[in-house]
């Protein structure tokens, strides 16, 4: 079975995620996975997308999913959230997960307010939805957009929306799926510290799929790669989330390897972590 093996043990001997007083929740090794995969395949026809898939995620743990297109990462990603039927005793979640996608699937016809509380229509908050999802939007900063249709939102704002969505049933597992893959380098920026103040606030896990190495390394406690259908590497990310600048040593040494995992040459790291790397063009 494909397990998640680091490229570079030598160096990097401590698995401990960070832990460090940025209040990252981090990974609690005492508690049961919120997600635990085993030997999961995927196939559709003749096509073999995932092959013997093993991951855990821990609460609380941030995990990002890189690889090139067609790798599989997105079919991964849907079985965790269980929109896909998958083989029994294969993917097990403990709680509840929630998806944001790249695109926010707002529905037109409802007001930023009700495509929010559609989320909790079919549970037992049902009754008290309108209030929960008041109270979501304002935590990402959205009060005035209450009653607002989808088409008056800005892309940021739309994404924004789609994540209170998923946020309002208070998941333990928090999926992204590409979010901010179409949104400018400033708004990126905003979206990326939204997600963390929102990660250290309610201390769910997330598992965010990326093309992006740099928004992977800013974001993430463990960064993981796929290919041709297998878990083939994984990297912890030890440094403190503000001290992640490209002229790290340790945040270049991650970034080259990860690269050089993904068949990419490395080019000079960006000034800023908010400018995409695109592993399907080359580019990073």
């Amino acid at each position: 079975m494909a397990r998640l093996t680091d490229p570079t043990p030598d160096r990097t001997p401590d698995r401990t995620p960070d832990r460090t007083p940025d209040r990252t929740p981090g990974p609690r090794t005492a508690d049961l996975p919120v997600a635990s995969v085993r030997a999961h395949s995927r196939a559709f026809g003749r096509h073999q997308v995932l092959r013997s898939i093993d991951l855990d995620i821990a609460p609380g743990e941030f995990v990002a999913l890189l690889g090139r297109s067609g790798c599989g990462k997105s079919t991964l990603l849907r079985s965790l959230a269980r929109l896909d039927k998958v083989p029994a005793g294969e993917v097990e979640i403990r709680g509840r997960s929630a998806v944001a996608f790249q695109e926010p699937r707002l529905l037109p016809w409802r007001r930023v307010r009700d495509n929010v509380a559609l989320a909790l229509l079919n549970t037992s908050e049902r009754g008290d939805r309108l209030a929960r999802a008041e109270a979501t939007l304002h935590e990402v900063g959205l009060d005035d957009k209450l009653d607002a249709w989808p088409l008056e939102l800005s892309g940021g704002q739309a994404q924004r929306v789609s994540l209170a969505r998923a946020l309002v049933s208070n998941p333990s597992l928090l999926l992204l799926d590409e979010p901010f893959s179409a949104l400018d380098a400033l708004t990126r920026i905003e979206m990326h510290q939204l997600v963390i103040e929102l990660w250290r606030r309610h201390s769910m896990a997330v598992l965010i799929v990326t093309h992006d190495v740099d928004e992977a390394l800013a974001l993430a406690d463990r960064v993981a790669v796929l290919d041709h259908g297998r878990l083939a590497h994984t990297w912890t990310v030890g440094p403190r989330r503000d001290d992640r600048a490209p002229s790290n040593p340790e945040i270049a040494r991650i970034r080259t390897e990860i690269l050089g995992a993904l068949g990419v040459r490395p080019t000079p790291p960006r000034a800023q972590h908010d400018t995409q790397t695109h592993t399907d063009q080359g580019a990073a």
